[in-house]
């Protein structure tokens, strides 16, 4: 079945526009968009875009068709979210990022790319809530968005597109509509490990760091210094103190191993765990054929930094490749020479490679052992087949592999016994036996060990226990496209509003871009301004503007050319003149207006928090104020009490030491009922309050 727009178009008579995955939105392409955001989403789905003969709760739905390099064809939809319409015009993410208080938008985009699977299906009711799509971001018509959800190859969601293709999309879209900021809540993990923890340790940012993401607000009272220097301090964690530490608890042997496999791989003397952790996802892209991209972007090219592999020898290469069984190897190729035939010159070859290490010690070259094999084996063809497909195969009770000789510098066969190769001590089996880590095998096998051991388990060390914690604590980045003068003559300005004229006591962040001519008048500029701000605010459809700060003596017909720059900001005083239905039906106070909702929660936990972080809460029934529950002893795994004193309460309940009598509440006791029984503590049934 087709992707259903392909089916629209052929009713329409049309034929649908395709575009290159991989080149689409760099600057040209398709287009280039030199207007704000809210203009620039406009043109984007009239110029590059399909309408779909259908809509989701009344919301319409474009689709662009995107080809990839294996000529795959798939949807890249845009669907507009209306505040008229839709069932919930406040937004989660804003409220966590910091942006609670930027004014609802009228207008927001989701970008999606769906699962393979739905690529033939319309779009459902429920779209909008999947986190299975291969990608799916939100951007307000102010140009604040957040990505919601990346699903590549590592998250099982494609099976064509990594997460970092399908992030290189995103990144292009988003600078090419001219977006302003961008969020996202960093929870990636792979292989159970949390991927800020990780990439933060070796590269000093969030995996989402290569493309610009920086720390925007912690959990649990985090801030930007405190998460640079937790950073620092579990990078620069040096790797023989952390052996000998590891000495202390029985466990430096293995991991002795592991960094003494690490260090001889590597030109450069690894010193730090930071140093050894990044020299192994490196030498991880490197493997995957990715060594233009072995040093993320952004990130100082440092000769430490730098993936310099020194020349493996011959049993070095052992301990980087996983052997397999040769009857599962020649199961899967496609032989005009039937199995039988094949294990027999496998064989051959096995007795061959045996007799030349007893004569000589080392491995034979691939003439050698053909010539060896010849004397039982006499067709030469099945003889080349099998020697090509002979790398870490497991013939019996002996590995083969090949390798360059670097002093020879010719191609050798060598033979061992599979269970003697690479344990050349009793320790170092019993080491294989007990946790199946052979250093080299398994790259992120080897990863996850140093994150689990030393990252979350380090013995004894408050100071890596907190470093960890805070790290994981901050799960909210952003990155910002800054107001740049794209050389093209016309004049962009960052308008700010100074003030509404709606005696509000939570005061909006308010501000938008302009993009003007360059001899536009200041009549022109104070037009441009109002109109932004009626066409993405709902609060905004009656706002004037009536002077710009600082500018008050320019007249309405000036021309602002020498006034001012090109990629400035302005400051201008608005008034809202008249009543908004459109915000009546958003809440029943002004906190209806904001991005961040009705409720204007009141936070102040012990850990620092004073605003809503996205963590899990819990509020003091006397007064009202919100707490993380991980911050007052309450599990995640608990459910939060039906009734709950902070111990602020309790100590102005109970005098000044907080101290005194215990009451058992029945379950209809009343928070007033309470206040009036007093006392240092609370129990309501069988949950200790304070």
């Amino acid at each position: 079945m087709l992707i259903p727009i392909l089916d629209v178009c052929r009713k329409r008579k049309r034929t649908p526009k395709c575009f290159d995955f991989h080149i689409f939105g760099d600057p040209g392409s398709p287009i280039a968009f030199t207007s704000p955001f809210r203009d620039n989403i406009r043109i984007f789905v009239n110029e590059c875009a399909e309408l779909e003969d259908y809509e989701i709760a009344g919301m319409p739905i474009w689709c662009t068709l995107l080809t990839t390099t294996s000529n795959v064809v798939l949807p890249l939809y845009t669907v507009e979210e209306s505040v008229h319409s839709s069932q919930n015009p406040f937004c989660d993410q804003c409220r966590c990022t910091g942006w609670g208080n930027n004014l609802v938008s009228k207008r927001k985009y989701h970008i999606i790319i769906p699962v393979r699977s739905s690529w033939n299906r319309q779009l459902e009711e429920g779209s909008l809530d999947l986190e299975s799509h291969l990608l799916h971001g939100l951007i307000h018509c102010n140009g604040f968005g957040h990505l919601l959800c990346i699903n590549g190859i590592e998250g099982g969601g494609s099976k064509l597109l990594s997460g970092r293709e399908i992030m290189d999309l995103w990144d292009r879209i988003c600078g090419s509509l001219r977006a302003r900021s961008v969020s996202v809540e960093d929870v990636c993990k792979k292989r159970s490990m949390d991927l800020r923890l990780l990439y933060g340790v070796a590269y000093g940012h969030s995996w989402f760091g290569r493309w610009g993401y920086r720390f925007s607000r912690g959990s649990f009272g985090v801030t930007e210094q405190s998460y640079n220097r937790a950073l620092e301090a579990l990078a620069s964690l040096r790797l023989d103190p952390i052996l000998a530490d590891f000495d202390t608890k029985g466990q430096g042997e293995e991991l002795r191993r592991m960094v003494r496999h690490y260090r001889d791989l590597c030109r450069t003397r690894l010193t730090n765990l930071g140093e050894l952790l990044r020299f192994m996802l490196d030498l991880k892209s490197c493997r995957c054929g990715s060594k233009k991209e072995a040093i993320p972007n952004g990130v100082n090219s440092t000769p430490s930094s730098r993936v310099l592999i020194r020349n493996p020898s011959p049993l070095t290469r052992k301990a980087q490749n996983r052997c397999r069984k040769f009857s599962s190897v020649i199961a899967t190729m496609d032989s005009r020479w039937s199995a039988k035939r094949m294990e027999f010159a496998a064989g051959v070859i096995v007795e061959a490679l045996k007799v030349g290490k007893s004569l000589n010690g080392e491995g034979m070259s691939r003439q050698q052992v053909r010539d060896a094999a010849r004397m039982h084996v006499g067709d030469t063809g099945l003889l080349d087949y099998v020697l090509k497909s002979m790398n870490n195969v497991a013939i019996g009770n002996s590995v083969i592999r090949r390798a360059v000789n670097p002093r020879t510098r010719t191609l050798e066969y060598s033979i061992a016994d599979l269970g003697q190769e690479g344990s050349s001590s009793a320790a170092e089996r019993k080491f294989q036996e007990q946790s199946g880590l052979l250093p080299g095998i398994d790259l992120y096998g080897d990863i996850s060990y140093l994150y689990k051991n030393v990252l979350l388990n380090y013995p004894d060390s408050e100071l890596v226990d907190t470093a960890t914690l805070t790290v994981l604590d901050s799960k909210h980045f952003v990155k910002e496209w800054p107001l740049n003068d794209r050389c093209d003559q016309l004049l962009r300005l960052l308008c700010r509003v100074d003030a509404i004229d709606a005696g509000e006591q939570r005061k909006p962040d308010i501000s938008e871009v302009v993009v003007l001519p360059p001899d536009a008048t200041m009549v022109e500029l104070k037009q441009a301004v109002e109109e932004a701000l009626r066409d993405s605010y709902a609060m905004l459809e009656n706002v004037e503007v009536i002077e710009v700060k600082d500018m008050e003596d320019v007249d309405d017909d000036q021309s602002l050319a020498g006034e001012m720059e090109s990629g400035s900001e302005i400051v201008v005083r608005v008034a809202v003149a008249g009543g908004n239905e459109v915000m009546s039906r958003c809440g029943s106070s002004g906190d209806g207006e904001y991005e961040g909702g009705a409720e204007n929660w009141r936070v102040k936990c012990e850990c620092g928090a004073r605003d809503d972080d996205g963590e899990r809460m819990v509020a003091c029934d006397v007064c009202e104020v919100w707490q993380h529950t991980r911050c007052v002893g309450i599990d995640d795994s608990e459910k939060a009490p039906p009734l709950f004193v902070c111990s602020g309460c309790c100590v102005a309940l109970g005098g000044e030491d907080g101290g005194g009598r215990m009451e058992m509440i029945d379950f209809g006791t009343s928070v007033d009922d309470m206040l009036m029984m007093g006392g240092g503590g609370f129990e309501y049934g069988g949950y200790l309050l304070c």
